[in-house]
């Protein structure tokens, strides 16, 4: 019981940690990107019909990762390129990928998938309790961590992500000294962008392999809110997707367990989490001032 409860958490926060891990470094370079719910449904539409075209579930998480970067280039253009307000073009671009997504999916509902594998190693995973969960994984739990150690080194041990924070908390000066702030956010929207439609792509070729409309489910925002819980660190963002994950699988486990509790709101509880936890850091100024990005969200026009 153990094991499954645990297998099952893994699975559900995977999507998640993607998806934040990526929105980290966006918003370390001082961009805010609301659409990632949007990247996300569209990695989603794009792994399953690549994976459904080809028949390589490989294949359709690449089509899910390049569906992912293509779109965030869309947001890039618009906020860095024409200087739009980044709010009002996230939640655009949301509304964007949702309708596009839907449109695209349309020939695939009711279409059976293929799943992505997951590692069987010969004498590891069939190890008795630590086996399936240390072993037996797909591939894209072991990426999604190997992404977390890298960005955590890369903007805390690396010149450029030093670059790249800089450009964070005072686009003007770093633009002075002679960095192309554009260019950097550019990259990051990109990285974020790719992240994001992995993480989507994990959903319909990994963790139900099938498309349902809007099958990213509100997981976007809450990626968005596990930034803000993780202070913008990638280790505590991994404490976030996993606490996250866990509450997300509670309504199966309680139904298969028969405890009394009505569906509906087991189902509601991820996203009242993520309300409680954005009001309790939004209350404490001290917690939210601390790694806070200074310039998160204000546009850069190099003749200013």
């Amino acid at each position: 019981m153990l094991e499954a409860f645990i297998l099952t958490v893994i699975t559900a926060s995977t999507p998640l940690l993607l998806a934040a891990i990526g929105e980290l470094v966006v918003e370390r370079s001082g961009v805010l990107n609301l659409g990632v719910e949007g990247m996300m449904v569209m990695g989603a539409v794009a792994g399953f019909a690549v994976t459904n075209v080809t028949g390589s579930p490989l294949l359709g998480i690449l089509g899910g990762l390049v569906a992912g970067a293509a779109v965030s280039l869309l947001f890039g253009f618009v906020t860095l390129t024409l200087v739009a307000n980044q709010v009002a073009s996230g939640l655009a671009l949301t509304l964007f990928g949702l309708g596009l997504s839907g449109l695209i999916g349309e020939a695939y509902v009711g279409t059976p998938g293929l799943r992505l594998p997951a590692l069987d190693l010969p004498g590891l995973t069939d190890l008795p309790v630590v086996g399936r969960i240390l072993f037996g994984q797909d591939v894209l739990v072991y990426v999604s961590f190997a992404l977390v150690a890298a960005v955590s080194w890369f903007l805390f041990r690396t010149r450029a992500g030093l670059v790249l924070r800089a450009i964070g908390d005072n686009h003007g000066s770093a633009h002075a000294l002679g960095y192309s702030v554009v260019g950097v956010r550019y990259l990051a929207v990109m990285f974020g962008g790719a992240c994001a439609g992995l993480g989507g792509a994990y959903l319909s070729v990994a963790y139900t392999p099938q498309w349902v409309e809007n099958m990213s489910a509100g997981r976007g925002w809450i990626a968005l809110a596990l930034v803000v819980f993780s202070s913008w660190l990638p280790g505590r963002l991994v404490i976030g997707a996993y606490l996250f994950g866990a509450v997300s699988i509670l309504n199966l486990h309680a139904q298969a367990l028969g405890i009394g509790i009505p569906s509906q709101f087991l189902t509601m509880l991820p996203y009242l989490a993520t309300i409680v936890v954005l009001v309790a850091i939004s209350g404490n100024r001290r917690a939210t001032a601390f790694n806070t990005p200074a310039c998160l969200g204000k546009s850069f026009v190099p003749d200013r």
